[in-house]
């Protein structure tokens, strides 16, 4: 089954994939707004002409790229990449949520299965290990860089 690419409105994508899957349409089976992808929604659709129809009443959705994509170019969009991927035991980072907001530590240990980052905080008077969520921290400088 053929997958379109539609255009939108910046910071409209999951707005207009809602909208997409509301209309009920039958020959409409997903779409797919992924946060890595800006200004495009993925539809997939039996054909052309019936996502045209449907897009002249949904604001925000400009028009589809020419074209048709198969559902191995858009895979890597549907399994969510773990928080803690790109983040070393030694990295410095700070926290960006928490009690400890504004602070930065070091990586000393990284449980990839709970997504999980044990970190050490710079200022403590006594090195006390904290462990944070994998979004709850941003990577300021790393040891492979």
């Amino acid at each position: 089954m053929p997958i379109y690419a539609v255009k939108t409105t910046a910071s409209q994508e999951r707005t207009v994939a809602d909208m997409i899957i509301n209309r009920e349409e039958p020959d409409i089976h997903a779409a797919l707004a992924p946060d890595s992808l800006t200004s495009y929604v993925m539809v997939e659709a039996d054909g052309n002409a019936v996502l045209n129809r449907v897009l002249e009443d949904i604001p925000h959705a400009r028009t589809i790229v020419p074209g048709e994509s198969d559902i191995s170019e858009v895979e890597h969009f549907l399994s969510p990449k773990p928080d803690v991927e790109g983040i070393a035991e030694g990295d410095i980072v700070e926290l960006i949520a928490g009690p400890f907001k504004g602070e930065k530590a070091q990586v000393q240990r990284i449980d990839e299965g709970k997504d999980q980052v044990t970190v050490e905080l710079y200022e403590a008077t006594v090195p006390i290990p904290v462990t944070v969520r994998g979004d709850q921290i941003r990577v300021l400088d790393s040891d492979e860089r």
